[in-house]
C-alpha cells in the first residue's frame, strides 16, 4: 500500500497521520492486503458456508430492558455545534466549515 492510499483513508477517516505513522500504516495494510491475496488464492468450493463464527455455540446475551437515556439537554451539551435542539453537522461531502 503507498503513503498515497494510506493518506486518502487517513482523510476519509479524518485522521491526522504523521509521516512516520503514514510509514507504518503502509508497511501494516500492505501485509494484510498480501495476506487476503494469499487467502483468495486457497480453493474453498467444498468448504459449506457458515453465517456466524460461533455457530452450534449458545452465546448468552443479555436481556434488552429498556433503560432511561439521556436528557435533550445533557445530551446536547457535548454537541460541537448546534441549532436549537438538533445537532448540527456539516452536509455529507463538504469539506469541515463550508454551508449550513
Amino acid at each position: 500500500m503507498s503513503i498515497a492510499e494510506v493518506e486518502h483513508v487517513a482523510w476519509l477517516a479524518r485522521l491526522a497521520l504523521t509521516e512516520e505513522e503514514k510509514r507504518v500504516m503502509a508497511e501494516q495494510l500492505g501485509r494484510i492486503l498480501d495476506y487476503m491475496e494469499k487467502l483468495r488464492e486457497l480453493d474453498t468450493e467444498e468448504v459449506p458456508p457458515t453465517f456466524h463464527t460461533l455457530e452450534g455455540m449458545r452465546v448468552p446475551l443479555r436481556g434488552d430492558d429498556p433503560r432511561p437515556g439521556l436528557e435533550r439537554e445533557e445530551a446536547l451539551a457535548a454537541a460541537p455545534d448546534r441549532a436549537d435542539d438538533l445537532f448540527r453537522v456539516p452536509r455529507t461531502g463538504e469539506a469541515e466549515g463550508e454551508g449550513a
